[in-house]
């Protein structure tokens, strides 16, 4: 009898463990698990000033586009990230990169999303064999380097202010094929 009773004990106990394991599943749809799946991809895809890398030497010259332009490569300038002369016969403003704009390289990248609050999600639904699910969030930024907090580079670029914000709101689609919820390459 005492036989039964550690076997029913065991198997009760095997039971509760893999049940409480079954509710703390990576691949269930909570926000615990979205937000894991977001800050895992943020903290290898850094938030930059431009999706492509600029070629040095840039140069700014006179038309439409030039003054937004300008500004945005001044407050770089006056980041320290770069430096400005100017080539009066043509009238064009050439920017080469400082060392410290090397370091930054051609994107100037800021830091990287950190996830605050799952908002709001779509129900899962099965997309080329995986189940996919669009998902809105709050987010803090970290790791932002000291330039791209000056008030010259957050009236440039309107986007960077926003993500310093502490308001910043974002949206992804996460996708799980088994393993837990991921962003999907």
């Amino acid at each position: 009898m005492k036989g039964t009773i550690k076997k029913q004990a065991s198997a009760l106990f095997i039971g509760i463990a893999l049940f409480s394991v079954g509710c703390s599943s990576k691949t269930k749809p909570t926000n615990e698990n979205f937000t894991a799946g977001l800050n895992a991809y943020y903290a290898t895809h850094n938030d930059c000033l431009f999706s492509s890398a600029l070629t040095f030497p840039y140069e700014v010259s006179p038309g439409p586009q030039a003054k937004e332009d300008k500004q945005r490569m001044d407050a770089l300038t006056d980041a320290g990230l770069m430096k400005r002369t100017e080539d009066r016969s043509i009238h064009v403003d050439v920017y080469a990169l400082t060392p410290a704009g090397e370091r930054a390289a051609g994107r100037f990248c800021y830091g990287h999303r950190q996830i605050a609050t799952v908002d709001s999600s779509t129900p899962p639904e099965k997309v080329n064999g995986m189940l996919q699910t669009h998902v809105t969030y709050h987010y803090t930024m970290m790791d932002v380097p000291v330039w791209a907090r000056t008030d010259e580079m957050l009236k440039a670029f309107p986007d960077l202010a926003k993500a310093l914000s502490g308001e910043a709101t974002g949206e992804n689609t996460l996708a799980n094929a088994g393993v837990g919820w991921q962003v999907p390459s």
